[in-house]
């Protein structure tokens, strides 16, 4: 058996559609007005988004309509359409080929309600921002519209919310698992992960006549079979992973379809006297085949959706045994019974070489939102119009997360060269451009170019993480070519300033000081936000998050460097309310670190149980999914209630007075009154204030009057301590600066 990853081909290795004479679009087109002028009679592929249209490779309609358009295909744009009916779903005409549909860059659900259930006021990806553009359930809505438009139009289903609901999965919102998202959106074929290969795949096959119900050997897709086909061998999902109580060993030589045989063996230990009496019955009839000899032709059968809906342990394997089939190099197809119809999942798609992503990042982007806005700002585009993205994946595998869910966890990087080449269309291009990138970055600031040392290794690895318990031995946790990416994109004329914004993974930076100090000198923007998350092993474990000691060493490094920069410079930690595995005493020991340290944290982050993570699993079960589990296994303590999810919120919001009632009678019940005073080492007062509130600095960037060091408690939303807000007076010698 090979021990590297399979070879797939490359993206730009098809032969074009005919339809390529009519050349790239200025952008793609949103209306029949468009595609008169373009020339076009017809489109061939109709991308249905949830999403605003804005042609930036940050966007996923952007990227796959431009990659469709690059092999031949005229590509047009529906774009948050009404979803009341049919109409909006048929403005660009019938396409020829198939509807593509995707409820955007977030799920919509996460999209639309809070952590709390509630309904959010805003859309970052819709123009100003405006609230209740997209459905509930946008995918699964969407294709019932298309096909009552076009009954005969084939249905391809992709993006994250596809990734991240292909499976029977907990929703968080109804409480309760859901079907898959193919069979509840009757859609043709669902691709889940980075689908370039799957759509150009997909694309071609269909163009040259194809059914889309005869594609089922593409990777990243799922799609319904009656059966498994002849020729595969299937593997009961509990043989590799057994929830629940252990039977009795049977005789590995028995042949386990002979009933009597098997009574034998069973009876072993229970009556002696009865299995000697008819072991000489028992005869040696065949060897089951070694599913390791055929792993390229081996499929594990998942417990059915009516078994993981009614069987909170059996979901938590079924997700324990999805996740460890993830690594492209190794895993195998899956399958999962849903009544009389199996949905059955290739193994995920090979990751894309750095000529691929150069490829794709290349494409002719308009880089800004389609005309037909009116220059109205969309929220999401804002943020990015001036990042650029240097890699995709996570190899750290932090449970709440889903990006490797949907990237995977190995790093497909772009060429120093195609990065630079991209900064320089920003800064020729892009209006409003003042010389400051905003990031350099993706899923992780500094994953860049970062691998396992050997590929026979990564093929064969199952690990979920190449970071937790610790770094790994076989991980190469040189930043030498990012650094030198760095290097060179502030040398560029016109730029003046790189910024890191992504999210930095400092347990991996501090083994690069010379990374630290070069991030440090140039390219922190005042303040850096990372994300420890908590401070407590119990959290921290359930997470796969590093202890708060790396937090430690990397604030020693950071604050040496700025130093010696000569720069006053902030760190501003994140941290997860409510999370799977934390107890009220760890949130308590929390609230007292972030008293120690003088952190106020105005925005707080509780855990959101997002479809599939495996946190979730947690949630839903109680159960942890890292390890083997079994009806006898150690559970998980959840935090479910809304009383409990409150206080979780209110340790974190320490300084908040509106929290402080709900924390004086927590602490009491948990017997810490010792934390209830009035001098510097108590966490809350005894009294209520009255008449004083709290106002967050998110929207007053002040703090409170008659506050301990006022002007000096850091805040968690812009990473700097309090602007002075008196009117005419002049900043001390040595204050901070305001920002």
């Amino acid at each position: 058996m090979s021990t590297s990853m399979p070879a797939a081909r490359p993206l730009f290795d098809y032969p074009k559609y005919w339809a390529e004479c009519f050349g790239p679009a200025p952008f793609l087109p949103m209306s029949r007005e468009e595609m008169d002028l373009l020339g076009w009679d017809s489109c061939d592929v109709i991308i249905v988004t949830g999403d605003a249209y804005v042609d930036h490779p940050s966007f996923g309609m952007a990227i796959i309509g431009r990659l469709l358009e690059a092999q031949g295909f005229r590509v047009g744009i529906i774009s948050q359409p009404d979803w009341h009916s049919k109409d909006d779903f048929m403005k660009l005409g019938k396409p020829n080929l198939f509807y593509g549909v995707a409820a955007g860059n977030m799920d919509s659900m996460i999209n639309r309600y809070t952590a709390d259930r509630k309904i959010r006021s805003d859309d970052a990806y819709t123009p100003g921002g405006v609230a209740g553009k997209r459905p509930d359930r946008a995918s699964a809505v969407y294709s019932q519209r298309c096909r009552e438009a076009y009954k005969d139009v084939p249905i391809v289903l992709g993006g994250i919310e596809a990734s991240l609901r292909r499976i029977a999965h907990y929703d968080y919102w109804q409480d309760k698992v859901r079907h898959s998202l193919l069979l509840d959106a009757k859609a043709d074929i669902l691709l889940f992960g980075n689908a370039e290969r799957a759509i150009v795949e997909v694309a071609q096959r269909i163009s040259r006549g194809e059914t889309v119900q005869s594609i089922t050997d593409v990777r990243g897709t799922a799609f319904v079979r009656k059966d498994t086909p002849e020729g595969w061998f299937e593997l009961d999902s509990t043989r590799i992973d057994r929830p629940g109580k252990v039977d009795k060993i049977i005789n590995p030589y028995v042949n386990t379809q002979d009933t009597s045989a098997c009574a034998v063996e069973q009876a072993k230990g229970d009556d002696k006297a009865a299995a000697a009496a008819t072991v000489d019955e028992v005869q040696v009839l065949q060897l089951l085949p070694h599913p390791r000899l055929e792993r390229d032709r081996t499929v594990i059968r998942l417990p059915s959706f009516e078994k993981v809906r009614n069987d909170p342990v059996l979901y938590a394997h079924a997700n324990r045994v999805l996740h460890l089939e993830t690594n492209p190099g190794n895993a195998r197809a899956l399958v999962q019974r849903h009544a009389e119809k199996d949905v059955w999942f290739n193994p995920p798609p090979i990751p894309l070489t750095t000529e691929e992503m150069d490829y794709i990042f290349g494409l002719p982007y308009a880089r800004i939102p389609h005309p037909a806005y009116g220059g109205e700002k969309i929220p999401a585009y804002e943020m990015i119009r001036f990042s650029v993205n240097i890699m995709r994946g996570c190899f750290g595998g932090c449970t709440f997360c889903s990006i490797t869910e949907h990237e995977g966890r190995i790093i497909q990087n772009r060429s120093h060269d195609s990065i630079i080449r991209e900064i320089e269309e920003i800064r020729d291009k892009v209006p409003g451009f003042t010389g400051v990138i905003s990031d350099l970055g993706g899923p992780t600031a500094n994953m860049y170019r970062i691998a396992c040392k050997s590929p026979e290794i990564e093929a064969a690895c199952r690990k979920p993480s190449c970071v937790f318990p610790g770094i790994c031995e076989n991980l190469n946790t040189d930043h030498s070519s990012l650094i030198g990416l760095y290097r060179k994109a502030r040398e560029l004329p016109g730029v003046k300033k790189i910024l890191i914004a992504s999210g930095l993974r400092y347990d991996l930076a501090v083994e690069s000081p010379e990374y630290v100090k070069e991030l440090v000198t140039h390219h922190v923007g005042g303040y850096l936000k990372i994300a420890p998350e908590h401070t407590e092993e119990g959290p921290l474990t359930r997470m796969m998050k590093p202890g708060i000691g790396s937090y430690d060493r990397f604030k020693q490094m950071f604050e040496k460097y700025s130093k010696e920069a000569g720069k006053e410079q902030y760190l501003i930690p994140y941290f997860i309310a409510a999370h799977p595995g934390t107890t009220d005493e760890d949130m308590m020991n929390l609230a007292l670190w972030l008293k120690r340290n003088g952190f106020r944290a105005d925005q707080v982050q509780a855990f959101y149980p997002s479809p599939m993570a495996t946190a979730t699993a947690m949630y839903h079960s109680g159960k942890n999914p890292l390890r083997k589990v079994t009806y006898k296994s150690d559970g998980v303590n959840v935090v479910k209630g809304e009383r409990q999810r409150r206080l979780h919120k209110a340790f974190l919001r320490y300084h908040d007075p509106k929290n402080w009632p709900l924390l004086r009678d927590a602490l009491q019940e948990m017997g810490r009154s010792d934390l209830i005073g009035n001098s510097k080492q108590h966490l809350i007062p005894t009294h209520q204030p009255a008449g004083e509130s709290y106002h967050s600095s998110r929207r007053k960037n002040s703090t409170p009057a008659g506050s301990r060091k006022a002007g000096r408690i850091l805040t968690q939303h812009t990473g700097l301590p309090p602007r002075d807000t008196g009117a005419g007076k002049k900043p001390r010698k040595g204050s901070r600066p305001a920002r």
